[in-house]
């Protein structure tokens, strides 16, 4: 027992010889032991978490607000009250995809209407098919934006976080080799942070990979209930033109 005692205090003394002091394991105490390029990847990762957070945030309200907004004007367009008088109230404010979609078409068709007869019907109903087309593009390509973002990051990010890993495991063989002590006090450390970067890595990477899949089968839900509004619309406009030059 009392050599057990004795060699306590030498151990604790061999501790603080190798260190220093004893090794700080909180992110913060990690992030200021780290190298340099441990440091930048690490800073790397957090910036690219933020990001991603504001862009599932942004994607999340934004596609929020056009199904509301959707579902609403929907309403009011099967609702049998007449196109042109809700051309009429729309087409000044139309901030949405679908309401857009509509005033295009709308547009087109009240441009070719009234001069269209046989032949050149039939290219109006293409010219309105065509403008409904690009509107679905635009506007999901608009929706669409940034969403790469949280891909890169979902792919790259554990890599990154990789490369900070070995670094640090490099940096923690270099001082196993110049002190010629490879006990858990010297090696510790460099370990921790290299994990560490580790962990942010896939703390970067995780929720962008969920978000992106999550955020892209909204998308393509949302886009196919365009298309299929376009197809509903321009066959209603197709039968109008018909009745009109019959």
């Amino acid at each position: 027992m009392a050599q057990e005692i004795a060699a306590s205090p030498t151990e604790v003394v061999d501790a603080v010889d190798l260190g220093g002091t004893a090794p700080d394991f909180s992110f913060f105490g990690m992030f200021m032991q780290a190298d340099f390029i441990v440091q930048a990847v690490m800073i790397m990762l957090l910036g690219s978490s933020v990001w991603c957070w504001a862009i599932i945030w942004d994607k999340y309200k934004a596609l929020k607000l056009v199904r509301e907004r959707a579902d609403e004007f929907e309403g009011e367009f099967w609702s049998g009250n007449s196109l042109e008088d809700l051309y009429d109230r729309t087409r000044h404010n139309a901030d949405h995809p679908l309401a857009m979609l509509f005033v295009a078409a709308m547009r087109e068709w009240q441009r070719s209407a009234a001069t269209s007869t046989g032949r050149i019907a039939m290219g109006a109903q293409e010219r309105i098919y065509r403008v409904m087309q690009v509107t679905v593009s635009r506007e999901m390509e608009r929706l669409e934006h940034y969403l790469s973002v949280l891909a890169t990051v979902g792919s790259t990010a554990p890599f990154i976080g990789l490369f900070g890993t070995v670094w640090g495991i490099m940096n923690s063989f270099q001082s196993i080799a110049s002190s010629n002590n490879s006990s858990l006090a010297v090696v510790a450390p460099g370990i921790a942070e290299a994990l560490a970067a580790t962990a942010m890595g896939l703390v970067a990477a995780i929720p962008a990979v969920v978000a992106y899949n999550y955020l892209s089968n909204d998308l393509g839900r949302y886009a196919n209930r365009l298309e299929g509004f376009a197809e509903e619309f321009g066959t209603i406009l197709s039968r109008q033109m018909d009745e009109e030059h019959h």
